[in-house]
């Protein structure tokens, strides 16, 4: 009997790693893809942006409540579902013929990994227990950053040997396989959960988070945009609507008393920062290799390789320090050390040798990693109830994938203002004819993702304006990465509290 439960655990885990892995594979594939998508769809800047963000916002906003339904109607069925969802949406993907659909497909997409996600990690909560429970997440960090390396290697080859829309249906033959395991899994729900679905609150978390997306991005302009600030500060009020609704409303889908815990409150804002400045910063990271470095694609994918390798090899070891030490500590070294990534990736320059810039900063990543992302998981699992383990990863998940929304959109602001000030001042005394400046100031949308537009073909001036844009969005990326080094220390300071310490955990048993 031990061992069949022993089996059904360990497929379980193998369920929730290859689920996961679409996920992650689908992502880092999709942001190396993005750059030479954005050329073959004639897409400004801003739609590129909204590939991703469409995906990230249905994602962020309705992953709590894919929790919750995981918990009522059961974990195993809804991460199924989601499985489903998902694979369909990502062969729409493929198959779009112009940028509006393929944003449309993605949203869909995002729908589905809402289910998906948060049911990974609530899969493995209630099939392992104790210290197994922390080699469990440590192993599914581990393998979900080696799958997640595939993404960007496997994807960078397909979109320069055959196409980006190879990159979506690679989800395909891993759904099959998640569904086949998910059979020989044993279901669970949390029978104390309610079984009205929170539809206003999932409204308001969507209408907020897209009208605050849609507004930073508008903001990403030279001047100040009204309706972009506007739907800012709708999107901020549509936020505070949807807590105040969460903590009246009898069925929420987050449990606002979750929070309580110190413990839980102090790892989602430590998750909320450290996941900006990941999810923000490699966002533009593929745009910086392949436009600016000149990278071709298969390697910009490479380029992030010692991140995931050392995470890979270390996530397991790590996942078990918790229990042993506390997480104050690999938590605090963790965003130290991806501080320091950051700060590396922001002097990486114009031309140098991938050795002494971006290997380095993928290799301090690496180690923050490392250190980090499992103690960080299983902290937030053991801080609640097994029974409450499917809200709380849809919490924890939905933290992260808020964060990195919205910090695409805020670095693009810094990257855009400082890249338009800059290409200004190089192209201000610079001999050019009427045409190609009025190219320039025509098809800045296009110019601000790092490429030059193709009307211009007098050698001379593109030549010009092409060094004049390397340099600009170099620029940009600098201000970027700095910023998100800072944020990284910030989290670092979150580590230092004491609901971390070994001292404080023993104490709350």
């Amino acid at each position: 009997m031990a061992d069949l439960k022993n089996r059904r655990a360990n497929f379980a885990l193998l369920a929730a790693i290859l689920g996961s892995s679409m996920s992650f594979i689908d992502g880092s594939a999709v942001n190396v893809a993005l750059p030479v998508l954005q050329r073959d769809l004639h897409a400004s800047a801003s739609a590129a942006q909204w590939v991703v963000e469409s995906y990230g916002l249905f994602l962020s906003a309705l992953m709590l409540i894919g929790g919750a339904l995981g918990d009522v109607y059961g974990r195993r069925n809804i991460y199924a579902c989601g499985i489903a969802i998902f694979a369909l949406a990502s062969i729409a993907c493929a198959i779009a013929p112009n940028i509006e659909v393929l944003i449309v497909a993605r949203s869909v997409q995002g729908m589905g990994g809402a289910l998906a996600v948060p049911g990974s990690l609530a899969l493995i909560s209630s099939s392992f227990s104790g210290a197994a429970r922390g080699r469990a997440i440590g192993t599914w960090s581990g393998f979900s950053a080696i799958t997640a390396a595939v993404g960007p290697v496997l994807g960078g080859w397909l979109v320069q040997y055959a196409s980006w829309r190879w990159v979506f249906f690679i989800n395909i033959p891993l759904a099959l396989a998640v569904l086949t395991l998910l059979t020989q899994v044993d279901e669970s729900r949390d029978p104390q959960a309610g079984r009205k679905l929170d539809l206003v609150g999932a409204a308001l978390a969507t209408s907020a988070l897209g009208a605050l997306v849609y507004g930073l991005i508008r903001l990403q302009g030279a001047a100040l945009d009204a309706i972009g600030l506007a739907t800012t500060i709708a999107g901020l009020a549509a936020l505070a609507a949807f807590v105040v609704f969460e903590g009246r409303t009898a069925d929420p889908m987050v449990r606002l008393d979750l929070f309580s815990v110190r413990r839980f409150s102090a790892a989602n804002i430590y998750t909320f920062l450290l996941y900006a400045t990941i999810g923000g910063s490699l966002y533009f990271l593929p745009f910086d290799l392949i436009n600016v470095q000149h990278y071709p694609p298969s390697l910009a994918g490479a380029a992030l390789l010692p991140f995931v390798a050392i995470m890979f090899t270390f996530s397991r070891l790590s996942g078990g320090l918790v229990a042993r030490i506390g997480a104050r500590i690999p938590l605090t070294a963790g965003a130290v050390f991806a501080a320091c990534g950051f700060a590396v990736f922001a002097f990486a320059g114009v031309g140098h040798s991938y050795w002494t810039t971006f290997f380095p900063g993928a290799v301090l990543l690496g180690c923050g990693g490392a250190l980090f992302v499992a103690p960080l998981t299983t902290t937030v699992m053991d801080a609640v109830k097994p029974s409450h383990a499917g809200t709380a990863s849809g919490i924890n998940n939905a933290v992260s994938r808020v964060s990195g929304l919205i910090a695409i959109a805020v670095l693009g602001i810094a990257l855009a203002n400082v890249f338009e000030t800059q290409l200004e001042h190089t192209l201000a005394g610079a001999s050019l004819s009427a045409a190609t400046r009025a190219a320039v100031t025509r098809d800045r949308a296009v110019i601000v993702a790092g490429q030059v537009p193709p009307e211009i073909t007098a050698p001379r001036e593109r030549a010009i304006v092409a060094n004049a844009v390397r340099s600009a969005f170099a620029g940009g990326f600098r201000v970027a990465m700095l910023v998100s080094a800072f944020i990284a220390l910030l989290a670092a300071g979150v580590g230092l509290d004491r609901s971390f310490s070994f001292a404080a955990r023993a104490s709350s048993r």
